[in-house]
């Protein structure tokens, strides 16, 4: 899934999706992307000509994932600087699409202010556009290595924490593969690693109500990989723990909090509790990108609220478009109020270990946070 021109760095996962790319046509650049809406029925693209289109496909969802979005945010600022536009006013817009991942303000921003630096420079506007898009194809590339390092150390970790011989049986939640990042992920990048080199058993797929981002896009990844898994309801992984079938859990995060506090869809935090209680390792694989050092604690985290419809409908049918009210069919009475945080927070103490491309974090703190992010020049600062 790397732009057409970036290149896969030597020893990285090649990817095994394209879900997006620059593209330069006779009618001007874009930013095409996969429509995540209509997998696992469609593999359709959707064309980005312009910021507002950029916007709206990430608020319906259509490119989604913490790293992705980052990827995203830059490319459209880039977008913006090449089209003539505001730049500043586009990283804004951009930033505000979805308010809880830390990434997509980073990605925005660090474009934008390459942009700026270049105009200021003097070099002129075409020349500073070319340069916006030099940096966001170098975050791509970033993004692309760090997922490739995150799964070597998490395989590793796993390693340590789990009996010899292999045969992991790996609950992971949401998605978190080629789908939402510039290599082969951040957690499913681990749980592929080990599938790869024959350490996975058996990869457990929450589902991910209400957009069934697990069904729809993790089944979808595992599938096409080859790997060993099992679908099942968020509420039935209590039973899948009390049977003893969970070795360790692997999630993302949209946003990292400078106390270790996490960020993630909701219903990962019940999957904390329920592991601490199993004594099940409970693992977060994020790039430092993630992290931000500005919100002090998870209670400072804005989270997302989602349309109602989501969760009072259903998609009617496969290649339609997932959530936001598209025409579904109704599965409770009419007028129903819904609650609907697109995530929730998964305190420090409940976390085993951060993974990221510099290192591993255990017991997660916040001085042991500051200090990994210190060592990378891809911490987010506001």
């Amino acid at each position: 899934m790397a732009d057409q021109d970036a290149q896969t760095p030597v020893g990285i996962d090649p990817p095994a999706l394209s879900v997006l790319r620059w593209d330069e046509s006779p009618d001007g650049p874009a930013v095409v992307l996969l429509d995540q809406t209509r997998l696992p029925a469609e593999e359709t693209e959707l064309v980005c000509a312009d910021v507002p289109s950029l916007v709206r496909a990430i608020r319906t969802l259509a490119v989604r994932g913490a790293p992705l979005l980052g990827i995203a945010g830059g490319y459209g600022v880039a977008l913006a600087a090449a089209r003539g536009e505001d730049v500043a006013l586009a990283a804004e817009l951009l930033e505000r699409a979805r308010p809880t991942a830390v990434n997509l303000g980073y990605g925005a921003r660090r474009v934008a202010r390459g942009y700026q630096a270049a105009v200021e420079s003097g070099v002129g506007r075409e020349a500073s556009a070319a340069v916006a898009l030099a940096e966001a194809r170098a975050l791509h590339r970033e993004d692309a290595a760090a997922s490739g390092r995150m799964a070597q150390y998490g395989l590793e970790l796993l390693a340590e924490l789990l009996p010899e011989g292999g045969g992991h049986r790996l609950l992971t939640h949401c998605n978190t593969g080629a789908l939402v990042s510039g290599g082969s992920g951040t957690a499913f990048a681990v749980a592929l690693r080990a599938h790869r080199e024959g350490r996975l058993g058996q990869l457990w797929v929450d589902e991910t109500r209400p957009l069934l981002q697990g069904a729809r896009l993790t089944a979808y990844e595992a599938d096409r990989n080859g790997m060993p898994y099992s679908l099942l309801t968020d509420n039935a992984a209590g039973s899948l723990f009390a049977a003893g079938e969970v070795d360790a859990v692997l999630i993302g995060a949209d946003r990292i909090a400078a106390d270790g506090s996490v960020a993630n869809k909701v219903g990962s935090y019940p999957l904390a509790v329920l592991a601490k209680y199993h004594h099940v390792p409970f693992l977060v694989v994020a790039p430092t990108t993630t992290v931000d050092l500005e919100t002090v604690d998870g209670t400072s985290i804005v989270v997302e609220q989602r349309s109602a419809t989501e969760v009072t409908e259903i998609t009617p049918k496969p290649g339609v478009p997932v959530g936001g009210g598209c025409g579904g069919t109704a599965v409770a009475p009419p007028g129903a109020k819904a609650y609907n945080p697109a995530f929730d927070i998964t305190p420090p103490e409940l976390v085993t270990a951060i993974v990221t491309e510099e290192g591993v974090i255990s017991p997660v703190t916040g001085v042991g946070l500051a200090e990994l992010c210190a060592r990378s020049s891809q911490v987010t600062i506001s």
